[in-house]
């Protein structure tokens, strides 16, 4: 769990943040924002005294480097900073952000890979994707010792609820049917 969830919506697009905005959640995840669009989110997110993490390899007209993440990092303040790329997370990290550093399980050379991408950049939490192998969740925690964040082709109640037991501390999903307060 992460401030009392045990799941992220996975914001991608206005009707998304409308139903974070209107829920109980806390804590979510901006996915595919325009930079255009950044201060204004940010406004209505304080207003309803809402968290986020931002995606930023996915953040629209932004390269994402250490240069925008330390933008992003004094100019918004959001909770937290996902990314797959280690010099964004170490960056983000002195800035006091929490971090999350992205994987893409698509074989047993990308583990060890991301692994040792992890090992230098040390983020405060790994989000395994694609969320619905719980024996890499499990795996990816054991061999790292950071609490790990389940992600991707999540669409059921069951395969978030296997995630949880796999040892996911979180499962970020953007299927708002499981968006459940």
């Amino acid at each position: 769990m992460l401030n009392g969830q045990s799941l992220l919506p996975a914001i991608r697009d206005m009707r998304d943040l409308e139903r974070f905005l209107s829920s109980d959640l806390e804590l979510g995840v901006l996915l595919e924002i325009h930079m255009s669009r950044l201060e204004s989110i940010f406004k209505l997110l304080g207003s309803h005294h809402k968290k986020v993490f931002i995606h930023m390899d996915l953040i629209q007209g932004m390269k994402a480097d250490e240069f925008a993440t330390e933008y992003i990092c004094q100019t918004y303040k959001p909770f937290g900073i996902i990314s797959t790329k280690g010099n964004v997370i170490v960056k983000a990290k002195q800035k006091g952000v929490v971090t999350v550093q992205r994987l893409f399980l698509i074989d047993s050379h990308s583990l060890e890979k991301s692994i040792r991408h992890i090992e230098r950049s040390k983020p405060d939490y790994i989000e395994v994707l694609p969320g619905i192998v719980p024996k890499y969740i499990q795996r990816v925690h054991e061999r790292t010792g950071i609490p790990v964040f389940a992600g991707g082709l999540i669409e059921t109640a069951e395969e978030v609820q296997a995630a949880l037991d796999a040892g996911a501390s979180v499962v970020t999903t953007s299927n708002r049917k499981l968006w459940s307060d």
